[in-house]
């Protein structure tokens, strides 16, 4: 196994590893390492338990209030359950089966359920295992009751003609053109983060005496208290009293455990654990060891209330965790390495619950058994200082030594953020595994201060899914937004409306004859018709999404834990909660394919005249075979990536479009529908369908990922990158959300004490910039190959993709291509 003489830190490891060496952390984690020794490649396996006594649950309370519904199903689950205690673990519970493993959520996908367990073993992308008990139990018992039931049904027999037919590839939206593509149908939420530090404070116990206290005065007379906030505040309780049977269930466990327990060190941990979960989360907690049960609890009974697309993410860990820590460490009751310890078994449980999608086109959405259960660290506190602490230090260490994927770790850095926290982040990112993803507090705040945050609200936030925010007790809409594959809309300029894969079905509108534009005005008018048309079908697919969500989905946990849910009695699925802050999404997708490909059409066709535009067309047809010389030719023209005027000025444009029909429709649909650009791994199917593009892009390759460049296309430098982001943006509007870069880098690049000071640098500029989120790869293209080729030798080889870390070798070959190709700077 030979590369470059100058490797990552997790590079040497995974090389190490081969050679039989011994990791030199694992003597100061030796129960976690323990742990992942057993679990860390592991095909998962579904439980189907879950499923099983939520559907049962459903059946046995047809007709009474939804929310109500949920909540008996949830006890249901919590009393019939297995629960589980591992070995070496300190920390109870787990929601399936031991080792690696996932959940259904027939309310979901029922429809096609039945199906899918049979493909699920066999198929390309992050497959899973289901015993043939189990599958008959999902066929048989299961899926029936779901079928005609399912939100994904609903949904596709609600889309009037034009725009199903650029949502999906079949009546019965099963299968996704990956044009306007809807993500609600494979998620029961969007990207979410709990009030933890509410669980910490109060305890479930706490909250359902709350809740009881406002069920006992509500209006007897009052039809709207009885019909609606009697039934939500009934659920309410219920589902606190849920969680609470759920922790006991686990100290009966651990006390059974302990009885049986011949070695009388575990014997001592499994009387500690009982004593700790028959107190917690019923009760506030009282330690650092207590809190992190409590809201591992909380954490793991929201993955059984609903399928939360990224998984639920856990907050600003370093701020309600702190006072705990702080507290155990003046008592001298805890020290940092148990500190660690406590938070890294947290982690190996995370990583034992992957978030399984049945649909296709979700697994297409998230390869590599994607997850974003992201811990915020960094950033202000709600008076607008800076929020760093011991703790903040705590979570780097652990990530700089604990050899695994999970969790997802994301650092706020702002203007005033010292010096020492940056050096911490750029030696973290040195390590080679993709983390910390960086969000900025000079983008996200005063964008939200626009859209009505207070600023205690704002300067709180928690970073959530991929790159996106949530503020706990604000933020109110959990819809899935809409993809937009606008490299599809150019290739609709060029064949009137129609795509190559699509034969010929009218796909969208007509903006006649290409071959007959004589001018780039011309051109451009036409591609822009496309493009609004594109965001009038999303705009309309997203108003039949919020109309049609509230009669599938509640979430009575999640509304618990809700300031303002609770005051009005109002589920956070419903559409509307007063005072709420509703904020959702559309997706650019392929904006450098699409830039780049703009770029040589207007100078090479209607500029230089070196090309005409019936060349062009021809070679998108035949994917640029035997015309290798013009596919050069456009290959040089200016590229989105390298702070070049001449190509971010259409990508300002092409912003423009977006955030100025954001700004004028937006508010129809009630909520703040602002303009993102963060893919996941979608770049990658959405450019199987599109074919071979004017920047020389072969026909069926994964288009540009977020507002990166595109693969090879960044020529200039990292630095470039961020300035062609920062010039491309509209400041002057606020229907703005996230972009996503990728940058990587070799590991020589930031070799050294230079080179964490020049990552430092680079931060900085990216912070100045006020660009909304970047992620770094520092990895060797030649270990990524020899990966790609010898994976059994580089199985835990963890690379960065789209806002999560994973496998290398978990990847399709398309993403892992897609990896390698992204351009790797050698200087700063």
């Amino acid at each position: 196994m030979s590369v470059e003489c100058c490797r990552s830190p997790h590079e040497q490891m995974i090389m190490d590893k081969a050679a039989g060496k011994v990791n030199k952390f694992r003597a100061t984690h030796e129960r976690v390492f323990k742990i992942l020794d057993k679990i860390e490649t592991a095909k998962p396996q579904i439980d189907i338990e879950r499923a099983l006594y939520f559907t049962q649950g459903m059946q046995e309370t047809e007709g009474q209030h939804l929310n109500l519904r949920w909540a008996k199903s949830l006890m249901k689950c919590a009393e019939n359950m297995t629960v589980y205690i591992d070995d070496d673990q300190l920390l109870a519970g787990r929601i399936g089966y031991q080792g690696r493993y996932g959940v259904l959520y027939p309310e979901l996908d029922g429809d096609f359920l039945d199906t899918a367990v049979v493909d699920l073993p066999t198929r390309d992308n992050s497959p899973f295992s289901i015993s043939q008990a189990d599958a008959d139990i999902v066929v048989k018992e299961i899926a029936p009751y779901w079928k005609g039931k399912t939100y994904h049904e609903t949904l596709a027999k609600t889309l009037p003609a034009d725009v199903h037919a650029l949502t999906y590839d079949d009546p019965d939206g099963m299968v996704s053109r990956f044009i306007v593509n809807e993500t609600a149908s494979f998620r029961s939420s969007n990207q979410w983060v709990h009030d933890f530090d509410k669980v910490l404070k109060r305890g479930f116990g706490g909250l359902r005496d709350e809740f009881t206290v406002q069920l006992e005065a509500l209006d007897p007379l009052s039809p709207g208290d009885n019909v609606d906030k009697k039934p939500f505040l009934q659920a309410a309780i219920l589902v606190c009293e849920a969680v609470i049977v759920w922790a006991k269930r686990h100290a009966a466990l651990a006390m059974e455990l302990a009885e049986k327990c011949a070695d009388p060190v575990r014997k001592a941990e499994l009387l500690k654990m009982a004593e700790v979960c028959n107190h917690v989360p019923e009760h506030p907690a009282r330690t650092f060891y207590e809190a992190c049960q409590s809201q591992w609890f909380t954490q793991m009974f929201s993955r059984l209330e609903q399928k939360t697309g990224t998984i639920i993410s856990n907050g600003r860990m370093d701020q309600y965790l702190y006072p705990f820590y702080k507290q155990d460490i003046e008592a001298g009751i805890l020290t940092d390495d148990q500190a660690i310890e406590y938070v890294e078994l947290m982690y190996v449980g995370m990583a034992q619950y992957i978030d399984l999608y049945i649909s296709p086109t979700g697994g297409a959405f998230n390869e590599g058994y994607a997850h974003w259960e992201a811990v915020t660290i960094g950033g202000q506190t709600p008076d607008g200082l800076d929020a760093t602490n011991e703790l903040t230090y705590l979570f780097l260490r652990s990530k700089r030594e604990f050899p695994h994927h999970y969790p997802d770790l994301a650092a706020r850095i702002h203007a005033r953020a010292p010096e020492r926290f940056l050096a911490e982040v750029a030696e973290t990112i040195k390590e080679g595994s993709g983390f910390p993803k960086l969000i900025n507090d000079e983008e996200v705040i005063p964008l939200h201060l626009a859209k009505g945050a207070k600023f205690e609200e704002i300067y709180d936030y928690s970073v959530s899914g991929c790159a996106e925010i949530r503020m706990p007790n604000r933020d109110t809409y959990t819809a899935g937004g809409c993809y937009i594959n606008f490299v599809a809309a150019l290739e609709s300029v060029f064949f009137n409306g129609k795509m190559l894969k699509f034969g010929d079905a009218q796909l969208s509108i007509e903006t006649g004859d290409v071959t007959k534009m004589e001018t780039w005005e011309e051109f451009w008018n036409a591609y822009k018709a496309q493009h609004i048309n594109f965001l009038k079908i999303a705009f309309e697919q997203q108003y039949y999404v919020i109309k049609t969500r509230a009669r599938h989905f509640a979430a009575p946990m999640g509304s618990a834990l809700h300031d303002l849910a609770m005051k009005h009695c109002i589920d956070i699925h419903q559409p509307y909660i007063p005072e709420g802050i509703d904020l959702g999404y559309f997706e650019f997708m392929g904006v450098g394919t699409l830039v780049d490909s703009m770029s040589a059409i207007k100078k090479f066709v209607f500029e230089e005249k070196k090309v005409t535009m019936t060349e062009v067309l021809e070679a998108m047809k035949n994917n640029f075979e035997g015309q290798e010389d013009l596919r050069a030719l456009m290959m040089t023209a200016p590229c989105f990536g390298n702070n070049d005027p001449y190509a971010d000025s259409i990508a300002r444009d092409l912003d423009q479009l977006c955030v100025g029909y954001a700004e004028k429709y937006q508010r129809e649909l009630g909520v703040f529908l602002d303009l993102r650009y963060v893919p996941f791994t979608s770049h990658v199917p959405f450019g199987k369908v599109v074919c071979a593009t004017p920047n020389g892009r072969y026909a069926g390759t994964s288009l540009s990922d977020g507002s990166s460049a595109s693969h090879g296309a960044d020529k200039n430098g990292p630095t470039a990158v961020l300035l062609s982001n920062y010039t491309s943006k509209n400041f002057n509007h606020r229907e703005r959300a996230a972009r996503l870069v990728n940058i990587k880098f070799t590991p020589k690049c930031v070799q050294g004490e230079e080179g964490t000071q020049k990552l430092v640098h680079f931060i900085r500029t990216f912070c100045d910039l006020r660009l909304w989120h970047i992620q770094f790869n520092v990895v060797n293209a030649e270990t990524l190959r020899l990966a790609q080729e010898n994976p059994e030798a580089y199985r835990t080889l963890i690379v960065r993709i789209a806002g999560y870390s994973a496998y290398f070798c978990d990847l399709s070959k398309d993403l892992q291509n897609d990896l390698i190709r992204r351009t790797a700077h050698e200087n700063m």
